[in-house]
């Protein structure tokens, strides 16, 4: 799995391509009608949300296909769950399934993103155990992998993590091929439901 979790990590930009396809060519209702298209609109920003916090803490690191670290992070939505920006990620695609009206594509979606996520998070967690050591291991008993604790209050920071977090600015620029791409992922849903 660790294996599996390497290349996919290395591939991670195009590998959603085709399931942005897929989304695309599955015959739907053209109906553009509010509701639907709306929920799966707040979704998206949900998930977007999600990440541009993630991002505001970790930087541009988060950017990188390499195997290059940073510092240890355990602030913001890092101190909740370990994995925030594939949480944003999976609620991306489930908004634009729910404005596609694809309802039935939302399990296959949680499935194939799952696995993804959670080979390339095994292939992570083997990195930064070997690099990082107890530090890392003290965080992993903290803070869980998908799924926040039912505690009150923040986690605090590890040692090596900056308290400060990056301008909203560098936040922005660093997110912005999401957010191109989030643009182009709506134009294209319009399109198809419309034309």
């Amino acid at each position: 799995m660790v294996r599996i979790g390497a290349w996919l990590f290395e591939r991670r930009t195009w590998l959603p391509l085709p399931l942005a396809i897929a989304l695309l060519l599955i015959p739907a209702r053209r109906d553009i009608s509010p509701p639907p298209f709306l929920l799966g609109a707040a979704v998206v920003a949900l998930g977007e949300c999600i990440r541009l916090w993630g991002v505001h803490h970790i930087g541009a690191i988060s950017r990188t296909r390499s195997d290059r670290l940073g510092p240890l992070v355990s602030t913001g939505p890092f101190a909740l769950v370990r994995n925030p920006l594939y949480l944003g990620n999976i609620a991306l695609w489930i908004g634009f399934a729910l404005a596609l009206r694809l309802l039935w594509t939302v399990p296959i979606i949680i499935v194939i993103l799952g696995f993804e996520y959670h080979a390339i998070v095994r292939w992570e967690e083997t990195l930064l155990e070997s690099r990082r050591g107890e530090e890392y291991r003290a965080y992993v008993a903290r803070v869980p992998r998908w799924l926040p604790r039912s505690r009150r209050g923040p986690f605090p920071p590890t040692s090596s993590t900056p308290r400060v977090a990056f301008s909203w600015r560098e936040t922005f620029f660093s997110e912005r091929g999401t957010l191109i791409a989030i643009a182009a992922g709506f134009v294209l849903i319009y399109l198809k439901l419309t034309v």
